[in-house]
């Protein structure tokens, strides 16, 4: 009696087992439907993405350009300048970069005993500072005062970089330790011996200076220690010289920084310099004598350029060369590199192409806004490959387009934020 109890109860338990696992595989194939729709509207939205990834456009401030990169030699009015004692090594007076005036000193070459003499002169130096430090007597207001001025530009001397401005602080501190010297020379017990150690430093020091052959500069402008030979070879002189073969025989490295030479120096003309460029693009073919355009260097300025020479390389490729007024000192230390060549850049309301459509040779879009579509005329003022800038067409201009009055003060103008319509149907506009 108690085995058929069992059994029965154990029956309405496995039709519920069944149902539970009907029910479980019924819930399993509809979310395998719907996932399955929703990764087939997925795949239709993507679709549809890539054929065309939106029908309105926002319209927004932009900034077009019609650029190239090219490979430019630069060409620069320099003067190498070389003494005879170069052999002896040299002290730089102007540092790389620093501006000289005509005639003024721009580095020196050391004298054949200056070693000696250098240790002769800090040997007594050493010897002065040792009375001065010793003798108690030397505690005067002046001396206080020779010394603060001294600790200052010791502890300015410790910042500064710049060549130039390391020998003006050290020719400042070797003439407030000889004023030093000489106060206690003046009241010192020992001054007359204190006295014959300043001459003799002085005897050493005119022997050091006199023994020096200072360079001058021949011009104006900056002065660079990178001279690599071709300084009179790439000149202005030379630019009806010039062609791809005189070019590549140079064997000239892109972006290589020229290297300092220890022996001379040269002086730079700052106010401009040259960039040779061969380009076979449409631009460049189209191009004249006299055009502006601009030139972006590897530090990203953008540089405003003239063209100053056009000639004929082959049927194909044109030589360039540009003229430019600025940035002079960023090229210093290159002789080829590489530039990008702006033939023109416009800033304004910026558009996709294919918003735009012509109707009897003008430009339209079509403005979207709170459900109405507008024809609104634009006037374009650089087209690129993939975008435009537009702006408004004034009174003026449209009165020359042969418009009425009634129709310019209709005219409706397109602004920033506008929501335009891409790939337009004008058939359904009125």
């Amino acid at each position: 009696m108690k085995k058929q109890e069992k059994k029965f109860n154990e029956k309405p338990k496995q039709e519920k087992n069944t149902i539970v696992k009907n029910i479980s595989k019924k819930r399993n194939i509809l979310i395998s439907i719907i996932s399955l729709f929703i990764i087939l509207y997925l795949l239709y939205t993507i679709y549809l993405l890539i054929k065309q990834p939106t029908n309105v456009f926002t319209i927004e401030e932009g900034k077009l350009y019609k650029e190239e990169t090219d490979i430019g030699y630069v060409i620069r009015n320099e003067k190498v300048v070389k003494g005879e004692n170069y052999k002896n090594g040299m002290e730089q007076i102007k540092a790389e970069g620093e501006r000289a005036a005509v005639n003024e000193n721009i580095f020196r070459y050391y004298s054949s005993n200056e070693e000696n003499l250098k240790v002769k002169i800090s040997e007594l130096d050493n010897k002065i500072q040792e009375i001065l430090t010793n003798d108690k007597s030397l505690l005067t207001s002046d001396m206080k005062m020779l010394e603060n001025q001294i600790d200052s530009k010791l502890e300015d001397i410790s910042k500064v970089k710049d060549v130039s401005k390391l020998v003006e602080y050290k020719k400042e501190i070797d003439n407030l330790v000889t004023k030093k010297a000489k106060i206690a020379g003046d009241s010192s017990p020992q001054g007359s011996y204190l006295r014959d150690l300043i001459e003799e430093r002085k005897k050493y020091e005119s022997q050091l200076n006199s023994g020096a052959e200072y360079v001058k500069a021949p011009i104006s402008g900056l002065v660079s220690y990178r001279v690599d030979g071709l300084e009179e070879i790439l000149t202005p002189e030379n630019f009806g010289m010039i062609n791809e073969e005189y070019l590549e025989k140079l064997d000239l490295k892109t972006g290589k920084i020229v290297a300092t030479n220890e022996e001379c120096g040269k002086v730079i003309d700052n106010f401009k310099c040259y960039i040779v460029t061969i380009t076979d693009s449409e631009e460049a073919k189209n191009a004249k004598v006299g055009d502006s355009v601009k030139v972006r260097l590897s530090n990203n300025v953008e540089v405003n350029a003239e063209i100053t020479n056009i000639s004929n390389e082959n049927e194909e490729k044109r030589i360039l060369i540009l003229k430019l007024e600025k940035q002079v000192e960023e090229l210093i230390n290159y002789r080829k590199i590489t530039f990008n060549l702006i033939w023109w850049d416009a800033t304004g309301l910026k558009v996709p192409n294919q918003s735009i459509v012509k109707i009897d040779n003008l430009d339209y879009v079509v403005r979207s806004r709170a459900g109405y579509l507008s024809k609104i005329l634009v006037k374009v003022k650089k087209q690129a490959e993939k975008y435009s800038i537009v702006e408004t067409y004034s009174n003026e201009e449209l009165k020359e387009l042969g418009f009425t009055e009634k129709e310019i003060n209709n005219y409706k103008k397109i602004s920033i934020y506008d929501e335009i319509i891409v790939n337009p149907n004008i058939n359904k506009l009125n």
